[in-house]
């Protein structure tokens, strides 16, 4: 029974929502963070970045910092660059990037569902992490991006928001990345009861991405309640802002593997050694992308090859050691290329399905690596299946669409 919650956001106004929500911060260079910063006075980056333009910088996680970006949106407030609805509500954001479209409802997760594993994870995270977030929540007393769930589709969910994405939306609005935003408010009070509702017919969300900020914000939510002696439950620190998206429109990619060099291997015997645990096949072509689970695209020497994991390779009835990536660590980078530590090793690297096989390739045939291995993208299926057995996925299995911005929709954890 999943206990989400409408609320009063602080929106952007009408006319400058397509300069005011931005990507998160850590997705830019720091050249472009500089151009975003300098030629646009109206991006939320501002607030993230509020010591910008001041001779005097405030420490990196410091009290003062996590002060002034509250300070900062306050100063956006006031501008009336962020207005904040009258009425609590939920949105419905539709995102359509590369033709696929991503919808889900926003909306506030609640603390309590977390302690008590209705919400979901399955990623670990780090305890000094949620250590410096909880304090930047509690000092900023803000959400500024939503937390991305996801859920069985709900057939009566699925009406609302498909009745609403007929209606003429709020914000319309496309971004130089080439990415289509739309925006609709969901205000009408039965709109609203019915969404809650149907909510408590889920049994569980799962956090597709955001693992830390939902962990840090159960962690303050937690404290305020036991600093709290007349602590009722529908305080705000009790929810955390969120995006709730189907299975049907969340997309998740693979992410690809690179090692720098073979150890005291060589291409050859590598293949070699490999054929007693692998079905190893040569693949003709510039190009191969797995199409299925279990199989591992590997390019080595100018040449692709499919690997198949023989019989009794794996445990079928463990859901993390069946993943394809833990097949490839536990079966090929250890034993083989000896990287144990895919977190500090720096023989190894990463990339997002998202960026292609022919870049893959590319760091290959340019020296920057000795090796690429490519997966089949983990499947809903596998990462619920993890999620409920409280397991948790290898580092980088994962990467998860949509991505979303900060400033679209702001929750504040101070009434």
């Amino acid at each position: 029974m999943a206990d989400i919650k409408p609320f009063r956001a602080y929106r952007p106004s009408r006319d400058k929502v397509h300069l005011i929500a931005s990507r998160s911060y850590i997705s830019y260079s720091k050249k472009d963070l500089k151009s975003k910063l300098d030629e646009n006075p109206f991006t939320f980056l501002h607030v993230l970045n509020p010591d910008y333009k001041n001779s005097k910088k405030s420490a990196a996680n410091s009290v003062s910092h996590f002060k002034r970006v509250n300070e900062k949106f306050l100063e956006f407030v006031a501008e009336q660059n962020l207005v904040r609805d009258k009425e609590k509500s939920f949105y419905l954001y539709r995102q359509i990037k590369d033709g696929h479209p991503y919808v889900g409802i926003i909306g506030c997760a609640s603390v309590e569902d977390y302690n008590n594993r209705v919400i979901k994870k399955h990623e670990a995270t780090i305890a000094f992490r949620e250590e410096i977030f909880k304090n930047y929540l509690n000092l900023v007393e803000i959400n500024a991006e939503p937390v991305c769930f996801t859920y069985p589709n709900h057939k009566e969910i699925d009406k609302i928001t498909n009745r609403i994405l007929l209606q003429f939306p709020e914000y319309d609005f496309t971004t130089t990345n080439r990415v289509r935003h739309s925006f609709w408010l969901i205000d009408k009070a039965e709109d609203v009861a019915n969404i809650s509702k149907h909510f408590k017919g889920v049994d569980s969300l799962y956090i597709a991405d955001g693992h830390h900020r939902s962990a840090s914000s159960a962690l303050l939510g937690n404290e305020l309640k036991a600093k709290n002696p007349n602590h009722r439950g529908d305080e705000n620190y009790n929810y955390f802002m969120g995006i709730f998206i189907p299975e049907s429109q969340l997309k998740i990619f693979e992410f690809n593997r690179l090692v720098k060099d073979l150890g005291e291997y060589t291409p050859e015997k590598l293949l070699e050694d490999l054929t007693n645990e692998f079905e190893v096949t040569y693949v003709e072509g510039d190009y191969f992308k797995p199409e299925k689970v279990h199989e591992i695209g590997m390019y080595l020497n100018k040449k692709w090859y499919s690997l198949h994991p023989k019989e009794g390779l794996f445990k079928e009835n463990d859901p993390v050691n069946n993943l394809d990536v833990s097949i490839l660590t536990n079966h090929i980078l250890e034993p083989f290329l000896g990287i144990s530590d895919l977190r500090t090793d720096d023989r190894i690297y990463f990339m997002g399905g998202r960026d292609g096989i022919a870049k893959l390739k590319k760091e290959v045939d340019s020296g920057k690596a000795a090796i690429a291995f490519a997966h089949f993208p983990v499947t809903m299926e596998q990462l619920k299946k993890i999620a409920d057995a409280d397991a948790i996925m290898p580092p980088k299995s994962t990467w998860i669409e949509p991505k979303l911005r900060s400033g679209l929709t702001v929750y504040s954890l101070n009434e």
